[in-house]
Formats: C-alpha cells, structure tokens, sequence
C-alpha cells in the first residue's frame, strides 16, 4: 500500500473521531466546560507522554542526525510561513467595484490581519500533527514531531505572542513561562534520557504507553467539538476569504516547503513528517490567542474549523505529490 493511501486511511479514522467529536458536543455529552478540561489532560499529560514515550528508544546516530535535520526543516518551515503570511495577508484589503461598467479600486484597513496571519503561519502540529505522524510511522515519526514542536512552542510564545499582542503587556518573564511548558519538559527530559540510555522499566512504560495512546482519539473528540459548535453549512459560504487563508495554510505554504525538502538527500521518514507538519491545518492557539489579546476569536475558530475539515483532502494531495518526486 503506498504511503497516499495509507494516509488516506488514517485521516478517514481521523475524521470518524472528530463526527464523533462533533456528535457528542450536539447531544450535550461533552460541553464547553468538559472539553476545556480535556484539552488541559491532552496538552498537560497526554501529550507530554506521548513525546517522552518516544525518546524510549536504543540510541543511534542516523536517529540523532535525523532529530537535529527536523530541527532545521521546523525553522525553514516556519520561516517559509511567516515570510507567505506577510506576503499575502496585509494590513489593507483591496476592494473592486464594478458601477454602471466603471471599475474602482479602494482599499480599508484588516483588522483581523494578526488572526489572519497567526493562523496562516502556525499549523495543529500537536492536535493534528501527532495523531497522523503516529498513525503512519509510529513512536519514531512521533520522534522527529517534537523538534517542529519545539520550533512551534518557541516561536508561538515570542514572535506569535508579539504580533497578537501588538508588543504589548508581554514581557521577558511572561515569554519565559510560557516556554517552560509540559511539552518542552517532555522533549527535554526524552532527550535526556535518549542520549544517556536510560531506559524506564517495563511496567512503568507500559503504562505510559497506554495513555499515550489515548492521544489521537482524546485531540480528535476536542477537534469535533469545537467544529460541533459552528454552523458548518453557513462557515462554508458565509465568509469566502476564510478559504483564501486556507489556501495560504493547507497548499501554499506546504507546497514550497515540499519543493524545497523533496530533493533533499536525507532519511523518508524525517522528510515526509516535515512535510505532513507544514500541512496540518491552523492551530487552535489562533483561538486562544484571539481571546487574550482582544482579537477576533471567531474568525479564528472559523478558520480552525475549515482548515481541520480541508486538510482532510489536501493532506493526501501534497503527500500524493511528494511520492510521485520521491
């Protein structure tokens, strides 16, 4: 089976979580209030599991070589979303309009441009992410995840933190203990643990392997609920820009990422985890970031929601086409 259509299948086993998700949120089973506790336990336990759980493994230079080269393909990414999101997402929206066959140009200022372009820089790399990386190449793609997550924790809380914020009411202690986060702990600890070959007892890894593995279903049931929330029929047509900022986060950006790394002489596994990172769809913070700094957090959900629903076909796409170079 190639690697498309095992993609394939696992984003179908994906998206019968997220209905589920979606169902469970529509009966009542789940509200808000439970699904925020069940982001807590993905994010602060789960999740962390998951990568510590990964670095259990024999030491190897070639698994070394790849961690570091899916460090820098993490900051060529990012530096290639950043530089499109400017690019393409401005602070003025151009308008035609068409009057008695007379064409005019004007332009207003977007105020949504930092929800718009967060959303457009920073991919579902642990919600998204994880789960298919895990469902394709198992512990060791989770493995090379945790260098894009470290890039995306990094960046998330300086320069992402920053543009939301309008360089305001963030100071250097804030940023700091942001960064010292479950996830950050668990890829360091991993590490730590990599290098020196310690290795946990059988039992104790057992266990964690089994909550571990509560990590694709649990992000998939909180990824259905939030979608649960909206109007999918009317996000689709009432707003046509949110897919133009889709565009931006599912084809384009991971689009000249896989042009850049296909021809790379460098491990399968370590190459198409970059490039399934590049396309995962816009991350949730975009949501939570748009609280907190006083944005516009529905457009930010909206464009979670249809970005997460999307994916499901442009995922396959690109990964389509990174075979077909390989």
């Amino acid at each position: 089976m190639s690697l498309s259509a095992i993609l394939i299948q696992q984003i179908l086993i994906i998206f019968i979580i997220i209905v589920i998700g979606v169902i469970c949120y529509r009966t009542k089973l789940i509200d808000d209030s439970t699904n925020s506790k069940l982001s807590d336990v993905l994010l602060m336990l789960v999740n962390p599991i998951l990568i510590f759980v990964s670095y259990q493994r024999d030491f190897t230079v070639d698994l070394l070589e790849g961690l570091l080269i899916s460090l820098l393909l993490a900051v060529a990414t990012h530096i290639v979303a950043i530089i499109i999101s400017y690019i393409f997402i401005r602070p003025t929206k151009r308008k035609v309009i068409i009057e008695d066959g007379i064409k005019t140009r004007s332009s207003r200022k977007n105020d949504d441009v930092e929800v718009e372009r967060f959303s457009g820089i920073y991919a579902n790399v642990g919600f998204m992410g994880i789960p298919l990386v895990n469902g394709i190449f198992g512990s060791e793609g989770v493995f090379y995840v945790t260098a894009s997550l470290t890039i995306f924790n990094i960046l998330v809380w300086t320069h992402g933190a920053i543009m939301m914020s309008d360089s305001k009411n963030l100071g250097l202690k804030e940023v700091v203990k942001k960064l010292m986060s479950p996830t950050i702990f668990a890829i360091l600890i991993g590490l730590l643990f990599f290098i020196l070959q310690i290795r946990l007892p059988v039992v104790f890894h057992q266990a964690l392997t089994y909550v571990a593995d509560m990590n694709t279903p649990l992000a998939m049931i909180i990824a259905g609920v939030t979608i649960g929330k909206t109007n999918i029929i009317k996000l689709f047509t009432k707003n046509l820009r949110i897919y133009y900022i889709a565009f931006l986060r599912l084809l384009l950006i991971p689009l000249i990422s896989l042009l850049l790394y296909v021809w790379l002489p460098i491990n399968q596994t370590v190459k198409i985890t970059a490039i399934l990172m590049a396309a995962s769809p816009a991350a949730t913070l975009s949501v939570i970031f748009a609280i907190r700094y006083d944005k516009n957090s529905i457009l930010g959900a909206e464009i979670f929601t249809v970005t997460t629903l999307l994916c499901v076909i442009t995922i396959p796409l690109l990964v389509k086409i990174a075979e077909l170079l390989l």
